[in-house]
């Protein structure tokens, strides 16, 4: 089992994911130490907003397989491998992107990165399974990126909802968005797997 785990590790490029994740949570070091949370805590905004975006992304790239028949002829199922991937990973993000902003005394600090990269994750996991690991990136960077820039001004109830990546960290309903995001997105990909590269239809 463990032999088999290292294989699939290793056919994941596992290893470089995660130092990948690493240069990710170091520029967001950089960038929270030069934004003054101090005098206005929405300085941090994109900071809590794009490196979880990135994060998933370096994520996503993970999902790949090189050899797609022989994932779907195994006799194991790969839905167990998936499900210890996916969530490693996430957590290994979180843990690390919390970190970068940890001490800062922001409504946007470690818990809004948490929440963000779970969001974030759940998008990614899901455009996998529909259109690729190596697209998986696409639509959380146009989503995130259409929230950040288009958000300000706006006003409702449903805001927190479509509005999650730049909430502060004790809006509630922007928590209940991100996870049912990385819920079904984790299920999605777990039952499905990323989509073949190639396959059309």
């Amino acid at each position: 089992m463990t032999h088999g785990f290292l294989l699939y590790a290793r056919s994941r490029v596992l290893p470089r994911t995660v130092l990948a994740l690493a240069g990710t949570a170091a520029a967001a070091v950089l960038g929270a130490r030069n934004l003054d949370a101090y005098l206005d805590p929405s300085r941090q905004v994109p900071v809590v907003a794009l490196a979880p975006l990135f994060a998933a992304a370096v994520i996503g790239t993970s999902l790949h397989s090189a050899s797609d028949e022989l994932d779907r002829t195994a006799v194991r199922p790969w839905w167990r491998r998936r499900l210890v991937h996916l969530p490693a990973l996430t957590g290994c993000a979180a843990l690390l992107l919390a970190a970068t902003v940890y001490g800062h005394p922001s409504p946007f600090g470690p818990a809004a990165m948490v929440r963000n990269t779970l969001g974030c994750v759940g998008l990614t996991a899901g455009a996998a399974a529909l259109l690729g690991a190596r697209l998986s990136w696409l639509p959380v960077f146009g989503y995130v990126s259409a929230v950040y820039l288009g958000s300000a001004h706006a006003r409702g109830r449903a805001v927190p909802v479509w509005a999650w990546p730049v909430q502060p960290a004790a809006q509630h309903t922007a928590w209940l968005s991100a996870v049912v995001l990385l819920v079904a997105g984790s299920a999605l990909y777990a039952v499905r797997g990323a989509r073949p590269e190639g396959r059309h239809g």
